[in-house]
């Protein structure tokens, strides 16, 4: 039986090639807003923090930062290994199946990864490891290319990939993550042991060149798996794309966050 987009926390072999490009991950992928981790923080009972597929600890490092102690649950060794090289305590497994060993947290975060998680077992394991008055908070940077931008990307991905969902022109922005958003806050709600969840938004941006972009594009989930002449391929059609409009695009960025307090 074949996966149905919607169930990504079911593609089991995606969730889990992160790793691959473990390094590459850690020096592309994008940061959070400060504005968006101090008021998770300050939402938050006290500094005891668990991030959920903390990979090499891009959400946690800035938690770290904020004053936090930061707990690392991550189910690639390798995207655990960095981790720790950058100086977070991470346990090797799925959040589904981690024990908090009778430990007890003011805080349970994911960024960009909780959709890799069931949302109800996950939301029920969260709450396990909550303090009364402790915090969920699930988020994404959901990002918008330039006009024409996105569209030339995915006719990129129908030329190289012509089966890839990426070949569909996505909604853009805040809207291609509604389904994340609302499986998550479905997963919480169905726990019973969380207030009434809440939305909240951090907008940014960032401007790429067109080889900080070509960096960045393999880490994407999938590309892994993909021959080494296909990725060349995807990324000279990016590449093109990027120099049809000058070389560089501004990338405007939505910090997205579900979150709810422990009953």
């Amino acid at each position: 039986m074949s996966t149905a987009p919607s169930d990504p926390h079911r593609q089991r072999e995606v969730a889990e090639s992160f790793g691959a490009e473990a390094e590459r991950y850690d020096r592309t992928r994008p940061s959070y807003p400060e504005a968006m981790v101090a008021a998770i923080a300050a939402a938050s009972p006290g500094p005891d923090v668990v991030d959920v597929g903390c990979g090499t600890g891009i959400a946690a490092r800035q938690f770290q930062a904020a004053g936090c102690h930061v707990l690392g649950v991550e189910v690639d060794e390798r995207m655990a290994e960095l981790a720790r090289h950058r100086g977070l305590d991470v346990e090797v497994t799925t959040f589904e199946a981690w024990d908090p060993a009778g430990r007890s947290f003011d805080a349970v975060i994911a960024g960009q990864a909780w959709h890799w998680v069931d949302p109800v077992a996950g939301a029920a394991k969260a709450a396990e490891a909550l303090r009364p008055g402790g915090r969920i908070a699930l988020f994404w940077n959901a990002f918008e290319p330039p006009p024409g931008l996105g569209e030339a990307f995915a006719a990129v991905y129908r030329r190289i990939l012509p089966d890839s969902p990426a070949g569909r022109v996505a909604l853009p922005g805040v809207d291609a993550y509604s389904a994340f958003l609302t499986k998550a806050a479905d997963g919480i709600a169905q726990t019973g042991a969380f207030g009434e969840s809440e939305r909240w938004r951090f907008d940014w941006e960032r401007y790429y060149t067109r080889d900080e972009w070509l960096e960045l594009a393999p880490t994407f989930g999938g590309a892994s798996g993909f021959p080494k002449s296909t990725v060349d391929e995807l990324l000279a059609g990016f590449a093109a794309a990027i120099d049809e409009i000058g070389g560089g695009f501004t990338m405007r960025y939505s910090a997205v966050v579900v979150t709810a307090a422990r009953s």
